[in-house]
């Protein structure tokens, strides 16, 4: 902690100096895992290197597609889709955007080694038409292509070559190379340095081909972990936007003189997952209890999410039995009714799956991605153990927690997903319900397989039908309710806080979009 303060005075002493009136300040919880777009699912770092790539299309401040990189597009068959490239456009380091680099961009985003591969399901090839005209041919029919590419960006084809950099490396197994540190997109803003885990430096790209909505010239990021140092940041004027900012400082803040809370309901469902394989990771007993749907109900009745929402969020979450929050395509009322809490009632389904004394297992948190996600895990494993469960919470940094549940190391463990890139339930469904193959499947809990989900699942990706494709998610997603495959939790809410002097739409993403950000003077 001390280590920590230490650095973080530092970094505030270093931002302090020289800022100019459109230089923004701007500090969260964490760092990015890095600059390569491809390299990472996490949203949070996918935001933030979007200021410095681009993708053929983009959400605007609605969230409604609109062109970026590519100017149209259009259906020439069921299974190929043709776009048409902004002429003009050219990368920070000055080469010429073309066809070429959206080649090997999304094939390297689809490459099996990409994490990000799920991201852009039922891709087989890029074709280049001219040197503007590229056709994305697929397995099928894509209902949410635009979706998916809004979150696939755009490198330059000879950059990468250049650097040995053709080749996707995971930042979620800890793995690194030239594009994690250096950068060379077409966005609003190019990398001037980069300093992990201390101070990251964007400066306004001139030569943009888009009409700015922002007036910021430098934009300078710092991961401050300590809520208390970040708040305490933000009040003395030393930072001009923090995220998050903590649920329990929110009355303090919107107290004090200069500064605001931007507060709004939030997409990220928290949930936990449960690992269904044939046996639990660190349990002690043969087996594993948690394939019982028994045992997995009792779970659900143990956990009192009225309280964690009075006591730990503040009274600011939405209590949820649905994996996709109700703005999200997909979503019913049906799916949102929860298990009620019911200790005793999970105690005596314990029992009758044949488990009177519980068992031990894993429960696995991150301490430091979520809101308040260690105290929330903290009262579960209070209220399973009550129900009779013997839990061990293990509490870890958000990497060690994340190649814990890719590797499928992981009993019970948190999660929480905004259904980005294409704000439809079939994110959840491709991603975490589906049996895993190929790009199906990315974070499934270990051992859960439904054949009716995957039917459904797969017919969900081709349909052109809207009112098909809702009926055939719905039932999916109920299907999965029924099995307990995941326990929801809540709809976190979004809690950012800025200076008095800074405008910035809050979108319900949750991800902040400084390209849309202006200092008033």
């Amino acid at each position: 902690m001390y280590r920590d303060l230490m650095m973080t005075a530092a970094v505030l002493g270093c931002i302090a100096t020289g800022a100019s009136a459109e230089t923004l300040r701007y500090a969260t919880a964490r760092d990015v895992y890095g600059l390569d777009p491809h390299a990472v699912t996490d949203s949070f770092t996918n935001i933030f290197t979007h200021h410095i790539y681009e993708p053929l299309v983009r959400y605007d401040a609605d969230m409604t597609v609109e062109p970026a990189l590519a100017t149209s597009w259009e259906v020439i068959e069921p299974a190929r889709v043709r776009f048409t490239l902004r002429e003009g456009v050219t990368f920070h380091g000055g080469e010429t955007f073309d066809a070429a680099d959206v080649q090997v961009s999304l094939m390297r985003a689809v490459d099996p080694k990409s994490p990000l591969r799920g991201n852009l399901p039922g891709l087989k090839a890029v074709e280049i038409v001219d040197d503007l005209t590229v056709d994305l041919v697929l397995e099928g029919p894509a209902p949410l292509l635009n979706n998916y590419l809004t979150n696939i960006f755009i490198l330059d084809s000879g950059w990468l070559e250049e650097h040995g950099a053709t080749t996707p490396i995971d930042a979620s197994q800890g793995e690194e190379g030239y594009t994690t540190n250096n950068a060379n997109g077409t966005g609003p803003f190019r990398l001037e340095s980069r300093r992990p885990d201390a101070l990251n430096v964007l400066v306004v790209n001139e030569d943009w081909w888009d009409t700015p909505q922002h007036n910021l010239t430098r934009i300078e990021h710092s991961p401050i972990g300590s809520d208390a140092t970040r708040v305490a940041a933000l009040l003395s004027g030393e930072i001009d936007l923090i995220e998050p900012a903590p649920l329990q400082d929110a009355a303090r803040i919107e107290a004090a003189e200069g500064v605001r809370m931007l507060e709004n309901p939030g997409l990220r469902s928290i949930m936990m997952g449960i690992n269904m394989g044939d046996s639990l990771v660190d349990g002690d007993v043969e087996g594993n209890p948690l394939k019982d749907l028994r045992v997995r109900q009792a779970l659900y009745h143990a956990i009192n999410m009225d309280l964690i929402r009075d006591r730990i969020m503040r009274g600011k979450s939405r209590v949820t039995g649905s994996l996709i929050a109700p703005q999200v395509t997909g979503y019913s009322e049906a799916m949102d009714e929860r298990l009620p809490y019911d200790p005793e009632k999970a105690r005596a389904l314990l029992a009758e799956a044949g488990y009177p004394d519980g068992f031990a297992f894993n429960l696995n948190c991150p301490n430091d991605r979520y809101v308040n996600d260690e105290a929330i895990c903290q009262a579960m494993a209070a209220m399973m153990a009550q129900a009779g469960f013997k839990p061990r919470l293990l509490a870890e940094p958000r990497q060690i927690h994340f190649q814990k549940v890719d590797n499928r190391e992981v009993d019970v463990f948190m999660l929480g997903w905004a259904t980005l890139p294409m704000l439809d339930g079939f994110s959840v469904l491709s991603a975490m319900l589906a049996t895993p193959e190929g790009e199906y499947g990315t974070f499934t809990p270990a051992g859960y397989a439904n054949p009716r989900v995957d039917e459904l699942t797969r017919g969900v990706a081709v349909e052109l039908d809207p009112e098909k494709r809702l009926s055939m998610m719905q039932e999916a997603l109920m299907l999965a309710h029924e099995d307990v495959a995941w326990l929801p939790l809540h709809q976190q809410p979004l809690s950012w806080a800025v200076r008095d002097s800074v405008e910035i739409p809050q979108a319900a993403d949750d991800l902040v979009r400084l390209w849309y950000a202006r200092i008033q003077n």
